[in-house]
């Protein structure tokens, strides 16, 4: 979440701040490297961002997504990649962390919120997923 937020405070996409950071924790024995899952994430979320962020504000209610606290939307982008293509993940452990995660960085409001936005998200997640799939495979040679 923190590559994220990085990225969008340095106008970079999460995937640059992630390569950044391993490259720095290459060359600098000092500085850890950041986990795999978390380049994952961060490369998950630069691929897919329009996808990402077209259904987050989809089901914001009264808000638009520049108008969110920057947090929140680093938090809400991660969650909504995960609930769409972290098959390892499940959706309710996407959702107890992005809530827990918000209780803990964010403002009082923002767990609630952020509950409510990925509730209504993962109404629509097993469409969003079949889609993808008949897409896929439609796209791979017939046996």
């Amino acid at each position: 979440m923190d590559v994220l937020f990085e990225a969008e405070a340095r106008g970079l996409t999460a995937e640059a701040v992630a390569d950044s950071r391993i490259a720095l924790a290459e060359d600098d024995p000092e500085v850890s490297g950041l986990n795999p899952y978390t380049v994952t994430v961060a490369r998950g979320v630069t691929e897919h961002a329009a996808h990402v962020d077209d259904l987050i504000s989809a089901h914001l209610q009264g808000w638009t997504l520049e108008r969110l606290p920057a947090v929140d939307r680093a938090i809400l982008r991660v969650a909504v990649w995960e609930l769409l293509h972290a098959e390892d993940v499940p959706e309710p452990v996407a959702v107890d962390e992005a809530v827990e995660l918000a209780k803990e960085l964010s403002t009082d409001e923002s767990p609630g919120f952020v509950n409510g936005v990925l509730g209504q998200v993962m109404l629509v997640t097993p469409q969003i997923r079949a889609a993808s799939q008949a897409v896929r495979g439609a796209g791979s040679p017939e046996s």
